[in-house]
């Protein structure tokens, strides 16, 4: 992490006025430990919205919801797949809607 904090003050020391998108990616099978991780890495590497990926599985990626009401970072796109198209952008009503489907 320190490694990581450091490469954050060289650039904004190089380049200060570079606009960052720094993206978090969490596994949606991730328990609780991913709230942790996620706050570990906001501190470091300035986290700007985040990735969630393995929802093509049984995992329901419930600790976003943790995430974004904790530490205000919001989701920006999902992964349903491992394809280049499988990346989607974030659609909150759908995945409300997902999360609590049966099945």
């Amino acid at each position: 992490m320190e490694e990581l904090k450091k490469l954050f003050r060289i650039l904004s020391t190089q380049f200060p006025e570079a606009r960052r998108e720094v993206y978090l990616v969490v596994d949606a099978t991730t328990g609780q430990n991913g709230l942790n991780q996620a706050k570990i890495f906001k501190e470091a590497a300035q986290v700007t919205g985040i990735i969630l990926t393995k929802l093509d599985g049984t995992a329901k990626g419930g600790i976003v919801i943790a995430i974004q009401n904790e530490l205000k970072i919001p989701v920006k796109y999902i992964c349903a797949g491992e394809a280049l198209d499988d990346i989607q952008p974030f659609d909150p009503a759908a995945f409300a809607s997902a999360m609590f489907a049966e099945g």
